[in-house]
């Protein structure tokens, strides 16, 4: 029951809002979004006390003849995913509320349609039912990319497509593979455990080409080098929420599916080809890194970053060890709280001096002291400072990559370095110094920016001081498919 929740409310939120009228849809959005969040609490203590209960599962037959069950079920992995889904929505909704977007009824529908789509991307336990949602979530990301991004709308977005459908068409190829070759009682399956029982049954030269079909969809929606062309032009011309979502949510669904659809399907594959995917990984990494030292536009800038980020999480996935999927799990959830954090810096500083370009900004500490304390800790967060919400996860990550290999470990630990580096530069150069804009007023921020700042720097601190329940769920995720890995 709880499941069928989660997708319903945002659906029916979704169709509240485009036959709404006047202004109340972004209040509709962000009222159903928080009812979300609070469904997604009360599957997180029902998970807790009852791991077995029927309320966190629903599996119904969909098509019978092709085994094909409306399967979404909560177990340890998917509640990190679906918290954090569910606590960014809400979040992102608010960060709109000054933005006049134009058609804010589907700007919001398409917001509640997208969060749907990812809690069921989350929840599934049925692969073709994983790639209706995986394609569901793509398609209002471009509409909102479409329709209210930058100046070059229409050429980036359609790179972002095709990149992505390319992606999608080659996971779908590798997963008709794997059910051709499941055998339940006579009937072909599309249940993930029997996915499972499908590719280990396969020669490792079978397994290593599911692996390639299913990586490189994966590779492009993180994104790993090289397929990462595509983001940092999307993430700087498209709208600031689009961004949130893509950054913050919309990624981690390619890191979940590497822990659940890909290691445990065709191990011989990971054996095979797992070493030069972390190498891509561990390139990425240091890559990113470098290049995000040299940006001077803020979003281009935070895209890179992620990718050196994200590039330490799928390092860590590709470990295949305990510390490595822990960790990453725990680096997923902070990154997608500081992702969010610095876009809305971005935009913020848009909205309040009329650029994005760094070389222009300075002294805003003089001129909104707490905007800058805001900045701060979401910038400690971002570099990992111990007692912060990113130490924990990429401190085990990096675990993870020394026990699998201490070379790649210490290449990819240069940016703990580098990201020192670009994150407390830059902010210097913003927030520091003097005011280079003459006559420039930074001014108060408004209410519900402040609403916002105040509670991602308190979840940044709460998550770094106290992680212990959330890394106890990450553990008992990582036991669980570890068991299906080896």
């Amino acid at each position: 029951m709880l499941p069928i929740l989660l997708i319903g409310i945002p659906l029916l939120a979704a169709l509240m809002i485009f036959i709404s009228k006047g202004n109340g849809a972004k209040y509709l959005a962000l009222g159903f979004s928080v009812v979300t969040f609070v469904v997604s609490i009360v599957a997180l203590v029902t998970y807790w006390y009852t791991p077995e209960s029927s309320m966190l599962e629903f599996n119904v037959t969909w098509v019978k003849s092709m085994g094909i069950n409306f399967d979404v079920s909560i177990s340890a992995l998917s509640i990190l995913m679906v918290l954090l889904t569910t606590f960014l929505t809400p979040i992102i909704i608010l960060t709109s509320f000054r933005k006049d977007s134009g058609l804010a009824r589907n700007f919001y529908a398409l917001m509640m349609i997208f969060e749907m789509a990812v809690i069921g991307v989350f929840m599934t336990n049925d692969g073709f039912l994983f790639y209706v949602f995986w394609e569901l979530s793509l398609i209002p990301l471009l509409l909102i990319c479409l329709f209210w991004g930058g100046e070059n709308r229409v050429k980036i977005t359609m790179k972002f497509f095709i990149y992505t459908l390319v992606g999608s068409l080659f996971m779908l190829i590798g997963l008709i593979f794997l059910y051709t070759n499941t055998d339940v009682e006579g009937l072909k399956s599309w249940n993930v455990y029997d996915l499972y029982a499908a590719g280990k049954s396969m020669s490792a030269v079978e397994q290593g080409i599911v692996f390639w079909f299913i990586f490189i969809a994966f590779a492009i929606k993180m994104p790993v080098f090289p397929f990462h062309t595509w983001q940092p032009d999307t993430y700087s011309n498209a709208p600031i929420q689009a961004t949130m979502l893509l950054s913050g949510i919309m990624l981690k669904m390619a890191t979940f599916g590497a822990i659940k659809w890909l290691l445990p399907m065709v191990p011989l594959g990971v054996d095979q080809w797992g070493n030069f995917a972390m190498i891509l990984m561990v390139i990425g990494v240091v890559y990113a890194s470098i290049i995000a030292i040299g940006q001077n536009e803020f979003k281009r800038f935070v895209a890179y970053s992620s990718i050196a980020h994200v590039g330490i999480i799928g390092a860590a996935i590709f470990s295949m060890n305990f510390q490595g999927i822990q960790g990453s799990l725990m680096l997923m959830l902070a990154h997608g709280v500081n992702a969010v954090g610095l876009f809305f810096i971005a935009e913020i500083l848009l909205r309040k001096t009329g650029t994005t370009d760094i070389s222009k900004m300075g002294g805003i500490r003089a001129l909104n002291g707490n905007f800058a304390t805001y900045a701060i800790i979401i910038v400690l967060g971002t570099i990992a400072l111990p007692l912060t919400n990113g130490f924990v996860g990429e401190f085990v990550s990096f675990c993870g990559i020394y026990g699998y290999n201490p070379i790649m470990a210490g290449i990819a630990g240069t940016s703990v370095i580098f990201g020192a580096v670009y994150m407390l530069r830059n902010y210097q150069k913003i927030m520091l110094g003097e005011n280079t804009i003459a006559g420039f007023t930074f001014g108060k921020l408004e209410t519900s920016e402040v609403v916002v700042l105040v509670v991602l720097c308190a979840t940044i601190i709460l998550m770094g001081v106290y992680p212990a329940p959330l890394n106890e769920i990450a553990e008992t995720a990582t036991k669980e498919i570890l068991v299906y890995i080896k």
